[in-house]
């Protein structure tokens, strides 16, 4: 038998726009909640325009950006600048459990409907501001978007190639990391509040500060040595062999995350190389060292021998932790994310090798 959706009956009022809050409360609604998008008159979120086709822009309706992060919410548009619109969100906020909003702060407040004014009409309602440096603090009326929030972070300067240059990522961090599943814990935990007989609260998510407490792996180096190691030079961002990556015969890259020492030595006896099984961190290596450096540039020599469909027919049953670097398009294809796709070994006609190498 199936069970209900877990948030089926919670109802959502959702006022923001772009990407943080709408994955927010997307994410609400595929949990079950009712969710209520509401946007001004006139445009409305920008992402209905924004990265849009012109097979959409012709038909007239939304770009794919905004159909994706507002499925499964129903719509409606509210001018909260006029007393009406706001007399309206005033009704819908007496009888929600949830309002999520990602103005600056200080606008629903001006607005004559920030959380104090709708606590008093509903004191059960969950109240989360969605901002990118808090409700509070120095940079509180600071505008910035993702690439800023990490930059102040300290993650920007972690995502750098060897040569130290940040690289500009094509994944929102702190938008999805910082700002959504932020917001989504923080909500779930104040909705468990009050379903034990409390009272709403106001869920104040920070995207840079979420961001900044998650940068785990540079605060330990910060707690053990004073500075985050650089580009290629710590544990995980390339000072090691068996964690890195390689480009294979035909340009593509392949990732080897063999952390653990058994997974190291399945991939080390695989390659037909068993005499590196030792050359590994846990057992005394120096990471970033000079044994480091040269195995991994050994290894990045061998990896070149082959392409990437290749490595993977090898390596990838062996459970040895090697992955392709695939596509956004491959992987949307991908048995992972597309069971239809999947073509069992004896069915594929690429006719590759097995075994180890010789």
């Amino acid at each position: 038998m199936s069970s209900s959706p877990a948030l089926q009956g919670l109802r959502v009022l959702d006022l923001t726009r772009l990407l943080p809050g709408p994955v927010a409360a997307l994410r609400l609604a595929e949990l079950g909640a009712d969710v209520l998008k509401i946007e001004a008159p006139g445009s409305g979120d920008p992402t209905r325009t924004m990265m849009q086709a012109s097979g959409d822009r012709v038909a007239g309706r939304p770009g794919a950006f905004y159909r994706m992060v507002n499925r499964g919410k129903r719509e409606t548009r509210l001018d909260l600048k006029s007393e009406a619109g706001r007399t309206v969100l005033r009704a819908l906020a007496s009888e929600a459990d949830v309002l999520i909003e990602s103005f600056r702060p200080g606008v629903m407040g001006r607005l004559g409907i920030g959380y104090e004014t709708l606590r008093a009409l509903n004191p059960r309602l969950v109240y989360c501001a969605i901002t990118g440096y808090g409700s509070s603090g120095p940079f509180a009326a600071q505008a910035g978007h993702d690439l800023n929030y990490i930059g102040y972070a300290g993650v920007l300067e972690q995502l750098a190639s060897r040569d130290g240059a940040p690289i500009m990522p094509n994944f929102q961090i702190a938008d999805l990391l910082g700002g959504a599943l932020s917001a989504v814990t923080q909500i779930l935990a104040a909705l468990w509040h009050v379903s034990r007989g409390g009272e709403g609260r106001f869920v104040d998510v920070s995207m840079t500060h979420a961001t900044h407490a998650n940068n785990f792996i540079a605060r330990i180096a910060l707690a053990n040595d004073g500075a985050a190691p650089p580009a290629g030079g710590g544990l995980l961002n390339g000072g090691v062999p068996c964690y890195n990556l390689y480009r294979t015969q035909d340009g593509r890259w392949l990732a080897v995350g063999a952390l653990e020492l058994k997974f190291w030595e399945t991939l080390c006896h695989a390659l037909d190389r068993p005499e590196w099984a030792y050359r590994h961190w846990s057992v005394g290596q120096a990471i970033g060292g000079p044994d480091a450096v040269a195995l991994t540039q050994e290894l990045a020599d061998l990896i070149a021998g082959r392409s990437l469909e290749e490595w993977v027919r090898l390596l990838e049953p062996l459970d040895c932790c090697v992955s392709p670097v695939l596509t956004p398009a491959e992987a949307a294809q991908h048995p992972l994310f597309n069971p239809d796709a999947y073509v069992s070994a004896g069915e594929d006609e690429a006719g590759l090798e097995d075994g180890s190498l010789s």
